[in-house]
Order: C-alpha cells, then structure tokens, then sequence
C-alpha cells in the first residue's frame, strides 16, 4: 500500500472529493514529500563533504 497523508486524505474528502480521487491525491502529495525529504539528505550529505575538508583545512 501507498503511504498517504492522511490529514490530507480527509480535507479532501470533507471538501467533497470522491474517495478514490482524495486517496489518489493524498498519496501522491505524500510520494512528492518523500522524495523531497530524499533530497534534502543527499544536499546535506554533500554538504557535510564538502564543507568537512575545508574546515580541516583551516583548523590549527
């Protein structure tokens, strides 16, 4: 099963959405938020390697 919001799930639904369309929707809100998520562990990843030898560098 697709991870959902579910707070989102049910704003939709109670904004008079059908189930399947608010499940649909609340699903693919939440892959974009995973994958968001995704990239900001790489940006920090490549941060952290990035920033690790310059600060050796200039560290007594």
């Amino acid at each position: 099963m697709a991870m959902m919001l579910s707070r989102t799930y049910e704003a939709f639904e109670a904004a008079g959405a059908p189930e399947d369309k608010a499940r649909d929707a609340a699903e693919e809100i939440a892959g974009f938020e995973s994958r968001l998520t995704r990239l900001d562990v790489m940006v920090a990843l490549v941060l952290a390697g990035v920033v690790s030898p310059v600060v050796k560098t200039f560290s007594p």
